[in-house]
């Protein structure tokens, strides 16, 4: 742009103002706050006659309107770089309000899937303690089956019914009705508790005449339900678990001799435990004892100080049969835990005061061989 004002000065004088005149109202007319800046001798210039005077003149011209040019282009690229510097604020706004978006949303679902991590935490705490509870229900009634304590089966339709009564009662229209329907339900309620004491108590005396009646053929519960038989301990052991029991293997007269636990360590040196006679109690039902099963009894003379085990009579043989005068029959195959027939036998068996064991008086007997006795024991509980 300077360049041509300063070629155009460079011609002839006759034409040098008129043509510098116009092309400077051209280019400063929009901007008449540059020709402040001009100096003096640009005004003077175009007054000169004299090309010498007017190239002087000339020269300083062109170093301000040098110096404008430098100004204006630093303006330019100053505004250049400001629209730059503000469309990337612009931009870097829109990126941090999708940030924030982002982080929000990062924030919400991490607490939904925290809530989900606890919510599974708790459901699998929940599935533990109800198998805890199933495990502690069963371990009470087991313990309560072993007790003797009769399980009682819920009804499966109880809830229905009571459903279905609570359907068929009228729901009161009025105050004073509903406090007569409910005097009403409370007399029913009481009457059909009374009915069913009654009832109760009925069946309660037909089953105690039940068994009065039916007792003749009824199998009595005395020592010939027992299954008492001589046995020779072939070998014996001590439990690999217990430190006061002893695991035997006992020749009671059948195909394979018996395993049987019995607690006689206290009682009974091992060494006098091998080969020994005994009369043992084989329809008792097969109990684990440390992790090994218990097949029958080995009978024992029994005191709080001292135990010794029973001795068959001699020339007695695995698999005899011990037997009771006037208490005739045959044993059962295996004694019901349920029914404690052991339980209500043992206190009648005794040694007497010959060391003979006993039931009810009646001595332990091999048919022609002789009675059971104790080595030093009388008047002693058996078990």
């Amino acid at each position: 742009m300077f360049a041509i004002i300063l070629a155009l000065v460079t011609h002839r004088c006759a034409h040098k103002h008129a043509r510098f005149q116009f092309f400077v109202q051209v280019l400063f007319g929009p901007h008449k706050e540059c020709l402040k800046v001009l100096p003096q001798q640009l005004l003077m210039c175009l007054k000169l006659e004299d090309t010498d005077s007017f190239k002087i003149h000339l020269h300083g011209v062109s170093s301000v309107l040098l110096f404008l040019s430098r100004f204006l282009v630093k303006m330019a690229a100053n505004n250049a770089v400001l629209s730059r510097l503000e469309q990337k604020g612009a931009e870097a706004d829109q990126v941090i309000e999708y940030l924030k978006q982002q982080l929000a949303l990062l924030k919400e679902k991490a607490i939904l899937q925290a809530s989900l991590r606890e919510e599974k935490k708790l459901r699998v705490e929940n599935a533990k303690l109800k198998k805890e509870i199933e495990g502690l229900k069963q371990e009470l009634i087991q313990a309560e089956i072993r007790n003797g304590v009769k399980q009682v089966a819920v009804p499966a339709g109880t809830t229905l019914s009571t459903a279905s009564f609570s359907e068929n009662v009228p729901q009161p229209t009025a105050v004073t009705a509903s406090s007569g329907s409910k005097d009403q339900i409370k007399g029913e309620e009481e009457e059909k508790k009374k009915k069913e004491k009654v009832e109760k108590k009925g069946e309660k005396k037909e089953k105690k005449q039940q068994p009065a009646a039916g007792s003749g053929d009824a199998k009595p519960v005395d020592v010939s339900r027992l299954d008492l038989r001589v046995g020779c301990i072939i070998s014996a052991e001590k439990h690999p678990d217990a430190d006061t029991l002893y695991v035997e293997q006992v020749d009671v007269g059948e195909a394979s001799p018996r395993t049987v636990v019995s607690g006689l360590v206290k009682h009974v040196p091992l060494d006098k435990m091998q080969n020994r006679m005994a009369v043992l109690l084989c329809n008792l039902k097969p109990a684990k004892m440390r992790g090994v099963v218990s097949q029958a009894m080995v009978m024992c003379a029994s005191s709080p100080e001292k135990v010794e085990i029973l001795a068959p009579p001699p020339g007695a043989v695995p698999g005899d049969r011990i037997t009771f005068e006037g208490f005739p029959g045959d044993p059962e195959k295996e004694l019901n835990p349920k029914k404690k027939i052991w339980e209500q036998i043992q206190p009648d068996l005794h040694t007497n005061d010959q060391c003979v064991a006993t039931y009810k008086g009646v001595p332990f007997e091999v048919k022609g061989k002789g009675v059971c006795r104790a080595e030093t024991m009388a008047n002693s509980g058996i078990k």
